[in-house]
């Protein structure tokens, strides 16, 4: 299968570091950061499952809850994280997917045979409570990933569905939207009522924080 953004993702159960999980139910009303990883006890994993650690309450603020795949044992896992949690100053707490058999890999498309037959490359699945598959990006086994990404475009895609706008290359919070065109200049005057430049007849911003 190919999966496709708005697609609802493949359910799955599985052992974890944290217990079996049933992935949907696993979810819940929360967003979820489901993230895969070469292999154990390997050096740019390592950096970004602390990472990730580290970052903890950056992703409980947003409502979005991390979740890590290696294929690799539960028990190798387990011997994996006290390895990050020494090496990376941090605490890991979220689960890590024990997928030996490819399974989950295979499901999600995350064995790429360029790279490798059996290990899954960097992906990234950003899934809203919805159980729809918001954003996907896929890093080679040797590149690690940018988290300051991962938490910004967490933001953009909160802050699109809560406002109904679009966000420009390289926005940040704080930063001003864009009115879609689908939304009419007496309809967005209604719907933005602190007021909204037109640039063009097609570019419209709008400061989000701003008071009517």
């Amino acid at each position: 299968m190919t999966l496709l953004l708005g697609d609802i993702v493949p359910d799955f159960t599985a052992d974890t570091t944290t217990g079996p999980i049933s992935f949907h139910d696993w979810i819940g009303d929360d967003w979820a950061f489901f993230f895969s990883h070469p292999a154990d006890f390997t050096p740019v994993c390592t950096t970004e499952m602390g990472r990730t650690a580290q970052l903890a309450e950056d992703f409980a603020k947003r409502g979005v809850k991390p979740i890590g795949l290696s294929t690799d044992t539960i028990e190798e896992h387990f011997k994996w994280i006290d390895d990050v949690n020494d090496t990376q100053n941090t605490t890991l707490r979220f689960p890590i997917v024990a997928d030996p058999d490819c399974e989950i890999a295979k499901l999600y498309e995350m064995l790429h045979p360029g790279e490798s037959e059996t290990a899954a490359v960097r992906s990234v699945f950003i899934i809203d409570p919805d159980k729809k598959l918001r954003l996907s990006m896929t890093y080679p086994m040797s590149v690690g990933r940018n988290f300051d990404e991962i938490l910004r475009v967490i933001d953009a895609l909160q802050t699109s569905d809560a406002n109904g706008v679009a966000l420009p290359a390289d926005w940040r919070p704080g930063d001003r939207a864009i009115i879609p065109p689908s939304v009419s200049n007496a309809d967005a005057t209604t719907k933005f009522p602190q007021g909204f430049e037109e640039i063009r007849p097609y570019l419209r911003t709008v400061d989000l924080n701003a008071e009517a």
